[in-house]
């Protein structure tokens, strides 16, 4: 029998992974939930498409506590989700392949996700 040299289980805190495999990871992770909470942002809309009151509601959720968490949150995930695919879909054509043009990507993907959730805050 050979021994491989390979772990047999990734932990993936223990490995120093490169700003862009967090980003892509996070790219991965964010689509999840985002593909998790289109029924509840589905029943928003309806709920605040349906009369006036709904709408104050989903409004009223919206605009404090938990809610706005959840809300910026949900800005986030959409920017970085956005912004990372746009980021492989350059790879797939053949632009920042390069380490250094692959680690400025992923650092403007991180920034604008942050800064584009801050804007969205204000």
């Amino acid at each position: 029998m050979i021994r491989s040299s390979r772990p047999f289980f990734l932990n993936l805190v223990q490995i120093r992974l490169p700003l862009g495999g967090w980003v892509s990871i996070l790219h991965r992770g964010s689509g999840v939930v985002l593909a998790l909470l289109t029924p509840a942002l589905l029943y928003a809309l309806a709920l605040s498409l349906q009369s006036p009151d709904g709408f104050a509601a989903v409004r009223d959720f919206f605009a404090h506590g938990l809610g706005a968490l959840i809300g910026l949150g949900g800005v986030w995930l959409w920017l970085h989700h956005l912004f990372a695919g746009l980021r492989h879909l350059g790879f797939d054509v053949g632009i920042g392949e390069g380490r250094l043009a692959a680690r400025r990507s992923a650092l403007w993907v991180l920034l604008l996700a942050i800064g584009g959730t801050g804007v969205w805050w204000l």
